[in-house]
């Protein structure tokens, strides 16, 4: 898995179209579904922590999980600008370690994607499981195969802004169900130098059902699937999916 590292200096800057506040109003809206209205949440993959403080400006005592120094440097400066409590961990998710059990897990902007292998994923469901408190909520969503498929493979985006520009050459590779981002970015540095950083990227396409077998052979209860900011089940073209599952063995353990 691949950590941002020439990236993480304009992530926010190419990711100003993500309407976070949204995103954030409808994972809030699935916790509350659930009587989770405050309390600790861990973000997995949180970046360079935009959810996450939005997260913790509704309430939530919140942790961030990131692979990526770099992401997780810009985030702890953001948290120094807003005066929030929020810890950050320099980890990867893949084999992630807590103090304690939390209320429930986020994960979002396709991190779980990253994760390329199904032994890989369902450990990190594992870990999930084990942290979460009795009874507690994973949210997550991932990119589907058709969003690789039909929409980002074989295909070449750029954007050119004043500080930076890039080049996003993708790759499908049907066979593995691996999509490569091929990046290249050229960052200002001086007034008329531009610095060039290379990094390239690979996300797996996971299906529904496959989800569904992980979290289950992981020991989560899979709870429902929705198509991205909708109340809506998935379809064959839905491009981003929701996923609820349930802490469940610790909760019967106590019964």
């Amino acid at each position: 898995m691949e950590a941002y590292t020439g990236f993480a200096a304009v992530y926010d800057t190419f990711m100003d179209n993500i309407p976070y506040e949204e995103w954030a109003a409808y994972i809030r809206k699935r916790l509350v579904q659930y009587d989770i209205r405050d309390g600790l949440l861990l973000d997995l993959g949180c970046g360079t922590g935009t959810l996450t403080e939005i997260m913790a400006q509704n309430g939530y005592d919140m942790i961030g999980v990131d692979v990526s120094e770099e992401m997780l440097e810009i985030a702890m400066d953001k948290r120094i600008a807003s005066g929030h409590d929020i810890l950050y961990l320099l980890q990867d998710m893949r084999e992630f370690e807590l103090y304690g059990t939390v209320r429930a897990v986020i994960s979002v902007c396709d991190s779980l994607n990253y994760i390329t292998e199904e032994e890989e994923l369902c450990e990190v469901f594992r870990l999930v499981n084990n942290y979460l408190d009795p009874g507690g909520i994973f949210i997550f969503d991932f990119n589907t195969t058709y969003k690789y498929r039909e929409l980002l493979g074989d295909r070449t985006i750029a954007e050119s802004r004043e500080e930076c520009s890039f080049i996003w050459d993708n790759y499908y590779y049907e066979e593995e169900k691996i999509n490569e981002y091929e990046l290249s970015l050229f960052i200002r540095e001086e007034e008329d130098l531009y610095r060039r950083y290379q990094e390239t990227h690979y996300q797996k396409a996971y299906e529904l059902e496959t989800m569904k077998e992980l979290l289950e052979k992981a020991g989560l209860e899979f709870v429902t699937a929705y198509e991205a900011f909708t109340e809506e089940a998935p379809s064959e073209m839905s491009e981003r999916v929701y996923v609820v599952a349930r802490e469940c063995q610790k909760m019967a353990d106590n019964r």
